[in-house]
Protein backbone atom coordinates (compact mmCIF):
# COMPACT_ATOMS: atom_id res chain seq x y z
CA UNK A 1 0.00 0.00 0.00
CA UNK A 2 1.24 3.47 -0.72
CA UNK A 3 0.34 6.30 1.60
CA UNK A 4 -0.45 9.82 0.42
CA UNK A 5 -0.25 13.18 2.15
CA UNK A 6 -3.50 13.78 4.05
CA UNK A 7 -4.42 10.09 4.45
CA UNK A 8 -5.93 9.20 7.83
CA UNK A 9 -4.04 6.29 9.37
CA UNK A 10 -3.86 4.26 12.56
CA UNK A 11 -0.74 2.94 14.26
CA UNK A 12 -2.29 -0.50 14.69
CA UNK A 13 0.63 -2.61 15.87
CA UNK A 14 4.30 -2.60 16.80
CA UNK A 15 6.59 -2.56 13.80
CA UNK A 16 9.09 -5.29 13.01
CA UNK A 17 11.39 -2.62 11.54
CA UNK A 18 14.69 -1.86 13.29
CA UNK A 19 13.66 1.81 13.58
CA UNK A 20 10.88 0.92 16.06
CA UNK A 21 11.86 1.80 19.62
CA UNK A 22 10.24 0.74 22.90
CA UNK A 23 8.93 4.25 23.66
CA UNK A 24 6.90 4.07 20.44
CA UNK A 25 4.68 1.34 21.94
CA UNK A 26 2.53 4.10 23.48
CA UNK A 27 1.49 5.20 19.97
CA UNK A 28 -0.18 1.89 19.12
CA UNK A 29 -3.90 2.51 18.66
CA UNK A 30 -3.56 6.23 17.89
CA UNK A 31 -4.85 7.88 14.71
CA UNK A 32 -3.27 10.63 12.66
CA UNK A 33 -2.66 12.19 9.25
CA UNK A 34 0.22 11.43 6.87
CA UNK A 35 2.23 14.63 6.49
CA UNK A 36 5.23 13.34 4.52
CA UNK A 37 4.71 10.04 2.69
CA UNK A 38 8.09 10.21 0.88
CA UNK A 39 6.33 10.06 -2.49
CA UNK A 40 9.56 10.68 -4.38
CA UNK A 41 10.87 7.19 -3.57
CA UNK A 42 7.59 5.50 -2.63
CA UNK A 43 9.78 2.90 -0.95
CA UNK A 44 7.83 0.49 1.27
CA UNK A 45 10.86 0.30 3.55
CA UNK A 46 11.03 4.09 4.07
CA UNK A 47 9.78 5.82 7.18
CA UNK A 48 6.85 8.18 6.71
CA UNK A 49 5.91 11.18 8.79
CA UNK A 50 2.56 11.11 10.60
CA UNK A 51 1.01 13.80 12.78
CA UNK A 52 -0.85 11.89 15.49
CA UNK A 53 -4.01 13.33 17.05
CA UNK A 54 -2.80 14.96 20.27
CA UNK A 55 0.61 13.25 20.23
CA UNK A 56 2.81 15.27 17.86
CA UNK A 57 4.56 14.39 14.62
CA UNK A 58 6.69 11.25 14.32
CA UNK A 59 8.27 9.07 11.62
CA UNK A 60 7.02 5.50 11.44
CA UNK A 61 7.85 2.36 9.46
CA UNK A 62 4.98 1.56 7.11
CA UNK A 63 4.33 -1.94 8.46
CA UNK A 64 2.76 -0.54 11.64
CA UNK A 65 0.29 1.74 9.83
CA UNK A 66 -3.04 1.09 8.18
CA UNK A 67 -5.33 3.36 6.26
CA UNK A 68 -8.60 4.46 7.82
CA UNK A 69 -10.20 5.19 4.42
CA UNK A 70 -12.39 2.09 4.56
CA UNK A 71 -13.16 2.27 8.28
Amino acid sequence: MSFRRGDRVEVYRKSQDEHWQAHMDRFVGLHGIVTDPDTVKNDPEALIEVTLDGAGTHRFPQDCLRSLKDS
